[in-house]
């Protein structure tokens, strides 16, 4: 169902979009990068509003966040369609196609929320959420009203203007960003967008929600130790407690290049302790997914066996998580 979406201008007889940096001018009827902003009788319309392609019940590691209410659960919801153009995305069914979806209003969402045992909240994931944005907005405003013990969550590539995400930040208890390479040519190549304006968000929601960063290495493209050891030190500057999440490819929708080498990201992620103190392997089987303590090394969350702390048991120390 079409709504009227914020965060455009008019220009003559076209539209801009302003909610993304890609700043769309769309002709009567045109539809932009992200495939759900449309200019529609001159106005500018949001086609995905409330169409929900998928819904399920996560662990809250899942995001992946791991600094976050750990050992959760929380509802995640889909929407369709992406304002970027990975070669490589491992959901290119909603977020390059249109499948079929549900409609959900921002009240049947709280209700959902409601009668789901066991959960913390919602995160909008799986597809981008901020080209849903004002679904997600309307329903994160919703449940903060109705339901305020309830997190919200993005799980966003952080492709967003600096306007749009002040203004649903206050909303918004944690992000998964996603810095897919620390190279501008990767983007443009790879994404068909700019390095630039997800270093902006990161920057911008630090210190203002919580954050994780995940960054997909690909064999040969995005996954030198170099490159790695640049988005270390870049978050570094921020704070060495940002917790960053190194995860494993494989080959899926155009891209055909061999798994990540094991090796390689194992020498990345001791490259990237150098810089930060929480670092994760993901999409590795078996691989060590507790935290310890940047201090003294001892184990501080035991995610096999379900015990969590949020100051060190042996130094003392304060970890940087949030229950």
């Amino acid at each position: 169902m079409p709504n009227q979406a914020k965060f455009f201008s008019h220009e003559k007889d076209k539209i801009r979009c302003d909610l993304c940096p890609h700043h769309c001018l769309l002709g009567l009827n045109q539809i932009g990068v992200c495939q759900v902003r449309k200019n529609s009788n001159s106005q500018l319309v949001s086609l995905n509003y409330g169409n929900v392609t998928s819904i399920a019940l996560d662990p809250i590691e899942k995001k992946p966040l791991y600094h976050f209410k750990p050992g959760k659960k929380i509802l995640s919801i889909a929407s369709f369609g992406c304002n970027m153009k990975c070669q490589f995305c491992q959901n290119y069914q909603i977020s390059q196609l249109q499948p079929k979806a549900n409609f959900l209003t921002p009240d049947d969402l709280v209700h959902i929320i409601s009668d789901v045992k066991d959960n913390i909240g919602i995160a909008f994931t799986y597809n981008e959420p901020f080209i849903w944005y004002e679904y997600v907005y309307d329903s994160a405003r919703k449940i903060k009203e109705k339901l305020p013990d309830k997190d919200i969550v993005l799980v966003t590539n952080g492709y967003i203007n600096e306007e749009p995400l002040l203004e649903i930040l206050p909303y918004i208890d944690a992000m998964n960003i996603d810095l897919k390479a620390f190279s501008q040519d990767f983007y443009r190549n790879i994404c068909k967008a700019d390095l630039a304006p997800v270093l902006e968000t990161i920057k911008t929601a630090f210190g203002k929600t919580h954050i994780e960063i995940t960054t997909l290495m690909i064999t040969e493209e995005n996954d030198s130790l170099s490159e790695i050891e640049q988005i270390a030190l870049f978050l570094s500057k921020m704070s060495p407690d940002i917790p960053l999440h190194l995860s494993r490819y494989y080959p899926h929708y155009l891209f055909k290049k061999p798994p990540t080498d094991i090796k390689k990201m194992i020498a990345a992620k001791n490259i990237a302790n150098r810089y930060l103190n929480y670092v994760y392997l993901g999409n590795i089987p078996n691989a060590d997914q507790n935290t310890y303590c940047p201090n003294c090394h001892h184990l501080v969350i035991d995610r096999d066996h379900f015990t969590y702390h949020d100051k060190c048991p042996e130094c003392g120390n304060k970890i940087n998580i949030k229950y």
